[in-house]
């Protein structure tokens, strides 16, 4: 098997799981309880959350444990509209987000807010000028993701930061979902108030999410019952997943550099082959772009009927975000883009890992040239 949709999903780290299971068997306590067998629950809790906050330097945050990161980001985005919608009802973020801030933002605007969805240029970027454009007196939230899930674009999130400091009534999200375990993260240089995380997208557990909040900064909470988890999400929470949340970040942190460098690698390999073809049209821009994705469409070919091709030979790809893979629509991302219909609607995701090899490359390729031959 080749495995080429690590965006969507990655095999849980062996070293994860068994901090998992060790956590399950031992502590097993209720992190809310009084009693010590309680209470070394909580520590260990919080023991996570320190660890995270110092591996992404957010050393003025807190972390909120959640079930993914679709829910991290949907507790930010309402959270802060619910919390501060006295201040304002203005909010901002981009036509390319990720489906569980795009659509969060759909049904604010359908409950009364103002949204404003900024447009991208060819490369997937958002224009800095137009974002100083559309910030109002009323705004009071600016979500925008680090990393684009479907084409790898990197938005420039540091720059936004540095202009949205001096708007104390302006609280910014981050959705660094494919950022975090593949380039640089910091909360504190970004000023960053909130971030989304998945564990699964980083070899660790699937129904394991977390949302970074800045002291001072306030949400309403979207799931209502006890007291956990600063009052911001009620439920008793997953301490083995926490700590297994903790030790993916550590171990995938680990060789950030040298990963960079060896998938960078693999990146200008594929590109190559990629470009060989006349039937394909590279989306991933070649500059400011993670080279864990590559994103490319098909002319005269069913973006589908690639995919099931390939699978017959056990190699694995995806159409654009594993969230939307199975809605037939033309991808937003593409048509913000400015890619055609036909373009938009036939494309193809390859996304790499640090574990993928130049072996799996030189197969895929040699898989391609068959796979072209018999679809056209």
């Amino acid at each position: 098997m080749i495995y080429f949709d690590y965006t969507a999903t990655t095999p849980v780290n062996e070293e994860v799981l068994a901090s998992y299971i060790q956590t399950t068997k031992t502590y097993w306590g209720n992190p809310s309880s009084l009693h010590k067998f309680g209470v070394k629950a909580d520590n260990l809790l919080n023991l996570a959350r320190k660890q995270m906050c110092e591996l992404i330097d957010a050393d003025n945050h807190d972390v909120i444990f959640t079930a993914s990161a679709t829910e991290a980001s949907n507790l930010a985005i309402k959270g802060v509209a619910h919390r501060y919608q006295e201040r304002g009802k203005h909010l901002i973020t981009t036509i390319v987000e990720h489906p569980s801030v795009y659509n969060t933002f759909l049904s604010l605007e359908k409950a009364g807010f103002d949204v404003t969805f900024l447009d991208v240029d060819k490369s997937g970027r958002v224009n800095i000028e137009d974002l100083k454009k559309a910030i109002r007196k009323d705004t009071i939230l600016v979500s925008m993701m680090y990393v684009n899930n479907e084409i790898g674009t990197i938005m420039p999130v540091y720059e936004v930061g540095e202009i949205l400091k001096d708007y104390y009534k302006i609280v910014f999200h981050v959705d660094i979902v494919q950022a975090i375990g593949k380039i640089p993260v910091s909360l504190s240089k970004m000023h960053a108030d909130l971030a989304s995380i998945s564990a699964h997208k980083i070899y660790g557990l699937k129904g394991s999410g977390a949302l970074f909040v800045r002291r001072g900064v306030e949400l309403e909470p979207q799931t209502l019952g006890g007291s956990q988890e600063y009052n911001l999400r009620a439920g008793t929470v997953d301490v083995p997943s926490a700590v297994a949340f903790a030790k993916a970040m550590r171990l995938i942190l680990t060789d950030l550099d040298k990963n960079y460098e060896y998938v960078k690698m693999l990146n200008e390999k594929m590109r190559t082959i990629l470009s060989a073809y006349d039937q394909f049209v590279i989306n991933s821009p070649a500059e400011q772009c993670s080279p864990y994705i590559i994103n490319f469409s098909l002319r005269g070919i069913k973006g589908e009927t690639f995919v099931h091709a390939l699978e017959k030979n056990e190699i694995y790809v995806s159409t654009k975000s594993a969230c939307s893979s199975k809605n037939n629509k033309a991808s937003r991302v593409l048509l913000a883009i400015g890619r055609d219909q036909e373009l938009a609607s036939n494309e193809i995701r390859i996304s790499l890992s640090h574990l993928t090899t130049l072996e799996e490359l030189d197969i895929f390729n040699k898989v391609l040239r068959r796979v072209i031959q018999e679809l056209t």
